[in-house]
């Protein structure tokens, strides 16, 4: 009888460890694939604050170096359904981890030209596309990729939660980062993106072990044959999905953009102060996607609602910002603003990866991933327009634009309320 409680006791002892193996191996398979949707945000905004400086030392004007920040966003754009088709086609880290690699090899392709060459524009732009390049195919694949990892809705849902509190981290952390690098030389952050991207290839290689599909890919007519499909009965929800990400990295950057400008112009705060500053919203976005993604679980009913409310939340932000320009109440006013968007993206998230079955879910998310960068590069000059020309209406705008993913929310979005979430 004693014998047999030592084997009962060892067999104990040896499932406990493989669970705790287990659990190990899980949190660093989610530390790196949350570096990379960071790296990639770092890629892009850090050079916002250093783009006065580029200016000066290249004699270039202020569209030419706007050009560096869109040249990355506008080819993202462009190849990331690409992207997402590879990565359904031939599995996503044979599409991740080459992408890296031609991310990094244009941040030195910039940081070289921009260190060596007199006339370094033009070679600086081919290194930000080819950066963009690597963009397209690394972090939008990240979302399919957790998908796939976890069978479990709730894992899934606290998992996207944490990659995109690591994107938001990224947009806290770029200001601040870029600034500290510049003051030492003003194209060490182009140096810097290769370092990250070797890092985080690492890190993929080593700790993330995707599950290997037993199916053989099917041909490129039948696959869009299948997509096609996928909208034909998920369209309403999918274009609501699309639609409302779009709007939030609208708002997010066009609001980014004017507390940027109001911190210059009417309170002359600048650089790392000024990063300080734009990290107070964008921390509390960081912080709210965690919790959001903790939450939610797999309950799509909570998610929809959290949507709408969010949207809801940003919406009322907003127009309350045209009420003073005094400092303490602009910070407090984004501070909401940040809460509102930092509920939503993780439901968007989790909605749109556990909805769309596995064969497609890359090209679905790759193609939602587009729409989000779209209002990315559209927010900031948008709003630059908006601030010259109609003062206090574009906070009805942008008001009427987080108004209108409420109403998409609630008209399109339909969970099955018979569906709780499981404990």
């Amino acid at each position: 009888m004693d014998h047999v409680e030592e084997l009962l006791s060892m067999d104990l002892k040896q499932s406990i460890k493989k669970k705790d193996r287990g659990a190990h191996k899980h949190k660093w398979a989610v530390l790196s694939m949350s570096s990379i949707p960071l790296i990639m945000t770092l890629g892009n905004s850090m050079f916002i604050p250093v783009l006065p400086t580029m200016e000066k030392k290249l004699a270039i004007s202020s569209f030419q170096s706007s050009m560096i920040i869109t040249v990355y966003s506008i080819v993202a754009i462009i190849l990331i359904p690409l992207a997402g088709y590879l990565s359904d086609h031939i599995g996503r880290k044979k599409v991740i981890i080459p992408s890296l690699f031609i991310a990094g090899i244009g941040g030195f392709i910039s940081g070289w030209a921009a260190w060596k060459m007199a006339d370094a524009y033009w070679l600086i732009l081919v290194g930000r596309a080819m950066q963009g390049v690597g963009a397209a195919g690394a972090s939008p694949i990240v979302m399919p990729l957790v998908g796939d990892m976890f069978k479990n809705e709730k894992d899934v849902s606290s998992t996207l939660g944490i990659i995109e509190t690591s994107n938001t981290f990224g947009k806290v952390l770029s200001p601040i980062l870029g600034a500290l690098l510049a003051g030492i030389s003003w194209y060490l952050p182009f140096f810097s993106i290769p370092v990250f991207c070797v890092f985080s290839t690492l890190l993929m290689i080593f700790f993330v072990k995707a599950p290997k599909s037993q199916e053989k890919p099917i041909p490129f007519k039948q696959f869009f044959r299948n997509i096609k499909k996928t909208f034909t009965h998920n369209g309403k929800w999918l274009n609501a999905i699309f639609l409302i990400g779009a709007i939030l990295m609208f708002v997010l950057f066009g609001v980014l953009f004017y507390l940027s400008e109001m911190l210059e112009t009417s309170y002359d705060i600048t650089g790392v102060k000024k990063g300080l500053v734009l990290a107070i919203p964008l921390g509390a976005l960081c912080l709210t996607s965690f919790i959001t993604g903790k939450i939610i679980k797999e309950n799509k009913v909570l998610m929809k609602w959290i949507i709408f409310s969010g949207s809801i939340l940003l919406g009322i932000s907003v127009i309350v910002l045209s009420f003073s320009h005094m400092l303490w109440f602009l910070i407090s006013l984004f501070l909401f603003c940040g809460i509102g968007i930092g509920s939503v993206l993780p439901c968007l998230d989790a909605l749109i990866t556990v909805g769309i079955e596995k064969e497609h879910r890359g090209t679905i998310t790759a193609i939602y991933n587009s729409m989000r960068f779209i209002g990315v590069a559209a927010g900031p000059p948008v709003l630059a327009i908006l601030m010259d020309k109609t003062g206090h209406l574009l906070f009805y705008i942008l008001c009427g634009c987080s108004l209108l993913a409420a109403c998409a929310t609630f008209m399109a979005i339909k969970p099955d309320k018979e569906e709780p979430a499981h404990s």
